[in-house]
């Protein structure tokens, strides 16, 4: 199993080529589900805290080489927006679902997609699924059977959501043309292809370890003192607590790409922000088939700047987002087989996304 680190990074990108035919992997906007079939719906989407539907944060497309039955396979994150659930290291605020399908399957062609653009007819507005006829919320893009009661037009995964697009749109467009038109729902994140790329390994890594702790032994810490905020100098030079360490070889290891959002390596190993609740063998559950889950990607606190999330009161935070899937990627009776997040949350002196 490769350990190999991809970075991912966040591009703009034409809106059909961030369609399901495209296989894409990308931040906010609506999901671009895989499988049509088993799509997770309310009350699985509900956040466990709130109980209010979660927003679609973003999806990562990633195939398992040799594995037919991984052929095409994605996996998708979601969080709750409201404030208030973001309590510290909680994380049942956000929730993971993993779809996959082998290469001959009832939604794709055999063969990849085009890389020019598809025809016109496959970018319509995706209020129904077109293979499976699963109705979609005009919100999220979420199931949603419930539909307005007056034009019939559009569909619900909920009341929640019907009571929003009602306040923001549709009530001046029910029963008109303009009911067939899509908005872009105040609900939803800003949508953003998530391109990747290798991380470069650190030549000199050792070579730079050695030559701090020599410089630790003359009681000298400006390399690792520069790096931290200023507020921060006084406490470092009396105590360097391991809390400390952790954080300064966070801030190293993604010092050469400060605008990665996501850190993929299936197999691999989170870069922690603390040293403070990492989570053991024992707190990661295993799939539900059995299996071990094993680290798959992280969602970096960089990715805040991009969520327009910020307020001058509460608003939704992490540290970072520790995804964990089933080490065999078992099928899951061909549904969306949900998996295990661990968030980490990071103390008010280590902000480094705002």
């Amino acid at each position: 199993m490769s350990t190999e680190v991809v970075l991912g990074f966040l591009e703009e990108a034409e809106h059909w080529r961030l369609q399901a035919a495209q296989f894409p992997s990308k931040v906010g906007g609506k999901p671009a589900w895989l499988s049509q079939s088993g799509v997770p719906s309310l009350p699985e989407l509900e956040c466990d805290i709130c109980r209010l539907p979660m927003a679609f944060l973003l999806q990562v497309y990633g195939p398992i080489s040799g594995q037919d039955r991984s052929f095409h396979r994605t996996l998708f994150l979601f969080c709750c927006k409201t404030p208030e659930c973001y309590t510290s290291n909680d994380s049942r605020c956000i929730k993971v679902f993993r779809s996959q399908l082998p290469r001959r399957n009832d939604f794709y062609a055999f063969d990849p997609p085009p890389e020019d653009e598809p025809p016109s007819e496959a970018d319509v507005h995706h209020s129904v699924l077109p293979r499976s006829g699963v109705k979609l919320c005009w919100v999220c893009g979420c199931p949603g059977n419930k539909a307005c009661s007056r034009c019939h037009t559009v569909t619900y995964c909920g009341k929640h959501h019907q009571t929003l697009h009602w306040k923001h749109t549709h009530k001046k467009e029910c029963c008109s043309q303009d009911a067939s038109i899509i908005t872009v729902s105040p609900f939803l994140f800003p949508e953003s292809e998530l391109v990747t790329e290798p991380e470069e390994e650190e030549e000199e890594e050792e070579e730079e370890k050695e030559e701090v702790e020599g410089k630790r032994a003359d009681g000298v810490q400006m390399s690792l003192a520069e790096s931290l905020a200023e507020t921060d100098l006084e406490d470092m030079a009396m105590h360097e607590t391991e809390d400390n360490k952790v954080f300064q070889r966070f801030k190293k290891r993604i010092a050469p790409e400060p605008h990665q959002v996501v850190r993929y390596s299936r197999g691999g190993s989170p870069v922690w922000l603390s040293a403070q609740r990492l989570p053991s063998d024992q707190d990661i559950p295993p799939c539900t088939c059995g299996s071990k889950r094993i680290f798959e990607f992280q969602v970096m606190p960089q990715l805040l700047n991009s969520l327009r999330v910020d307020s001058t009161g509460a608003s939704i935070d992490w540290g970072t987002l520790a995804v964990y899937t089933c080490s065999d990627s078992c099928n899951y009776d061909d549904h969306y087989c949900p998996e295990f997040v661990w968030k980490q949350d990071i103390n008010s002196d280590q902000q480094t996304h705002r």
